[in-house]
């Protein structure tokens, strides 16, 4: 199986970071192993779910933890909370659905997850998804207007269910914080990994809304073009309909799932005197 873009992407990432950190050659070596064996995606089963595998599971993830320790990143090695598990799984349903797989490539994203690269260095052109949708795959042009449709109101369907659980874990940070803050910690692994996890949960709600927003992105352009090259008066409303009701969800998740943010917030974010590292996530790239 040959090297991808994705691939060589990675790798020229990875052996920058090894030698700007002047440590961890093993590590650097390990990752870069990682991401050859990540030339396959993540292997699934019915239904799209993941199937287990020692090398998804286990190889590139803690390849991924000693690569985010040379770029800088946070590193926690406490156990997930339920939620905490419950939501990475659902965000990584809203990263990459199931009815997105024709058009976002698996290998990106999962060095990503994996955290081999950089959550942002995970995002998708938004110009694959007309492509996608010129397929031969696509015998009627109503059929992809009808996609788009469908695509948009499977992902504003998905939102919800992540910031519910995504707003538990912000109050279990907020506990956790307030702890920390108050209580004597006795070991400083305890009190950085803690403070590293808060850093990975809220990485993760940043990433979500991110991945959504280029997904906008990429059904707005796949309208406009599929507008000149099969134009239809009725499947037009339906589309701008779905991607408006997307978009109303998405300013949800980018507000850190809070409702009463999603027009945006006035107040300016606080620095915490707990939080070493804050205001240092990286934000969502802007195009």
């Amino acid at each position: 199986m040959g090297k991808g873009k994705a691939e060589q992407s990675a790798t020229a990432s990875l052996a920058e970071s090894g030698r700007r950190s002047g440590q961890g050659a093993i590590a650097v070596a390990a990752a870069l192993i990682a991401v050859s064996l990540a030339a396959c995606t993540r292997p699934t089963g019915d239904f799209d779910r993941t199937r287990p595998s020692v090398i998804h599971d286990r190889v590139m993830p803690a390849a991924g933890d000693e690569a985010a320790r040379l770029r800088g990143d946070p590193v926690s090695k406490f156990n997930y909370t339920n939620d905490e598990k419950l939501m990475r799984n659902r965000g990584w349903t809203l990263i990459r659905p199931p009815w997105t797989k024709d058009w976002i490539g698996g290998t990106m994203v999962e060095l990503s997850r994996t955290r081999v690269l950089p959550e942002v260095e995970g995002r998708v052109p938004p110009d694959l998804y007309l492509i996608y949708l010129r397929s031969d795959k696509f015998q009627s042009s109503d059929a992809r207007y009808d996609k788009i449709a469908a695509d948009a109101s499977g992902d504003a369907e998905l939102v919800m269910p992540f910031c519910e659980v995504a707003l538990r874990v912000k109050a279990a940070d907020d506990e956790r914080l307030r702890v920390l803050q108050n209580k004597p910690v006795k070991s400083e692994e305890t009190y950085e990994g803690a403070k590293a996890r808060v850093w990975e949960n809220r990485v993760m709600i940043k990433w979500v809304g991110q991945a959504l927003r280029y997904r906008i992105i990429a059904y707005k352009k796949a309208l406009d073009g599929l507008e000149i090259e099969t134009p239809t008066r009725d499947r037009v409303w339906k589309v701008n309909n779905a991607i408006r009701e997307l978009e109303g969800q998405v300013r949800i998740a980018e507000a850190g799932c809070d409702p009463d943010k999603r027009y945006g917030d006035d107040k300016p974010v606080r620095r915490s005197r707990i939080y070493t590292g804050w205001g240092t996530e990286r934000a969502p790239v802007v195009k």
